[in-house]
C-alpha cells in the first residue's frame, strides 16, 4: 500500500484530489496577480522573483501562451512558502476592502453633488451640518455656476470643481484618516522641541 502508514492506515501526504485544488488556488491567485495594475500589484507582498513572471504574464496576450505563462507563474508560486502565499492572500482581500470603500465613497460624493445641485440651499444645510468645515460660501458660489453653465450649455468646469471639493472634504472621513492627520502635528512638535 503505497502512500499509507502500515500500521494506522492513514495517508502520508494529501489526497491527489487535495493537491490539484490546492494548485488551483494558487492559479487562481496568480490570474488575480496578473489583473493587478502596476500600482496596486506595489502594495501587495509579492517576492521580487515572482515579479519578472508577473510582468511576462501581462505582456503575452495569446490565449493559449497566457495560459502557459499563468501556468508557468502558478508553478513558481507553489515553490513559495505557504505563510508568504498567505500574506497575498490577506493583502488582496485588504486591497478589494479598501477599493470597495474607495468606490463606496466617490458614489456618496456624487450623490451630494447632485443633491447640491437640484435641492440647492436644503442640501447645503444638510453638508454643512455633516461636515461643519465645508467653506458654505465656496460651496454655493460653485453650485450658482454649475448651474449658470448648464443653462448655457458651457462645459462644466465649475461642477467638476464642486466634485473635487467634496472629495477632500469627505475622502478623509470616510477612510479614516483623522487619526493619521493629527500625528504629523505631534512629530513636528516633537522636532521643534528636538532642535530646541
Amino acid at each position: 500500500m503505497r502512500g499509507r502508514d502500515e500500521d494506522t492506515g492513514e495517508f502520508h501526504d494529501s489526497s491527489r484530489k487535495q493537491k490539484r485544488r490546492d494548485a488551483l488556488d494558487v492559479l487562481a491567485l496568480g490570474e488575480k496577480l496578473v489583473s493587478l495594475t502596476p500600482a496596486q500589484l506595489a502594495r501587495v507582498p509579492v517576492p521580487e522573483d515572482l515579479l519578472p513572471h508577473i510582468a511576462e504574464c501581462k505582456r503575452i496576450t495569446a490565449h493559449i501562451a497566457h495560459k502557459r505563462q499563468l501556468a508557468f507563474l502558478a508553478k513558481h508560486m507553489r515553490r513559495e512558502e505557504e505563510s508568504t502565499l498567505d500574506a497575498i492572500r490577506d493583502a488582496l482581500d485588504a486591497n478589494s476592502e479598501t477599493s470597495r470603500r474607495e468606490v463606496a465613497m466617490l458614489h456618496r460624493v456624487e450623490d451630494w453633488r447632485e443633491r447640491l445641485l437640484s435641492n440647492g440651499d436644503t442640501a447645503l444645510a444638510a453638508l454643512l451640518d455633516e461636515y461643519p468645515q465645508a467653506d458654505r460660501q465656496q460651496l454655493r458660489t460653485l453650485v450658482r455656476n454649475a448651474q449658470a453653465e448648464k443653462a448655457k450649455n458651457k462645459p462644466p468646469r465649475a461642477f467638476r470643481e464642486i466634485y473635487q471639493v467634496l472629495r477632500v472634504l469627505m475622502l478623509p472621513a470616510a477612510l479614516g484618516l483623522d487619526a493619521v492627520n493629527a500625528a504629523p502635528e505631534d512629530d513636528e512638535d516633537d522636532q521643534d522641541s528636538v532642535e530646541d
